[in-house]
């Protein structure tokens, strides 16, 4: 498919809703620029947690200065203690700045080749993309969030409790919508997705053809 005119999709979710399987199948199909924006704390709480006493805001510098997105891709990203210590490192504002001026980067200079970019992660329709033509917000209840983490993580061989998983993701929930800075939160103008009782085909396609049909009203097909 084809656009006469470039598109943003800006997509906000808590842990383990499925927004970054569908918003990846999203970007694939428009072929458009994708990033999951919260592996890039997950990245950077990998370093802190492999050598905390390493983890200064020099180095975390020089390490966003020269990042590309095929970094982000690494399974060791996805542990549940990783996830929260990603979660504290949200937090610090400085550390924010630098991966805020990346995911503008992503989101509006992108390569001429794609059709224009999608992100998702918590602050996404509102801080970074504020003017994405696309914003979703994607969710799923706590029980179904916790199920899909922990199927995820004993396939990657993780030793872990359901039990164990449920409350790190709370504890996740609590952290990202109570925090001061840049706290996730639904917009007026996001599309709520709720895919607690949707498969991942079911929640793409109709996705999809909201995308679609907006896209066929403004004539940029």
């Amino acid at each position: 498919m084809k656009f006469k005119k470039k598109i943003k999709i800006a997509i906000d979710s808590p842990a383990a809703a499925g927004a970054g399987t569908v918003a990846k199948k999203i970007s694939n199909y428009f072929n458009l620029l994708y990033l999951d924006t919260g592996k890039i704390y997950r990245m950077l709480a990998f370093l802190k947690f492999r050598n905390n006493k390493n983890f200064k805001y020099s180095t975390i510098k020089k390490k966003m200065s020269r990042l590309k997105i095929i970094d982000l891709e690494n399974k060791k990203l996805l542990s549940d203690k990783i996830g929260t210590i990603a979660s504290e490192i949200a937090r610090d504002k400085k550390i924010r700045k630098l991966v805020h001026n990346f995911q503008i980067k992503c989101a509006y200079n992108f390569p001429k080749k794609y059709n224009g970019s999608c992100l998702d992660g918590r602050d996404i329709t509102y801080k970074i993309i504020p003017n994405a033509e696309f914003k979703f917000f994607i969710t799923a209840n706590v029980k179904a969030r916790a199920i899909r983490r922990y199927k995820e993580l004993k396939k990657l061989g993780k030793k872990i409790t359901y039990k164990e998983v449920l409350k790190s993701i709370k504890k996740r929930d609590n952290s990202d919508y109570n925090r001061r800075i840049s706290p996730l939160k639904k917009t007026k103008d996001s599309v709520l997705i709720n895919t607690s009782n949707l498969t991942k085909s079911a929640c793409f396609f109709k996705i999809k053809k909201i995308i679609e049909e907006k896209i066929k009203i403004n004539g940029n097909i």
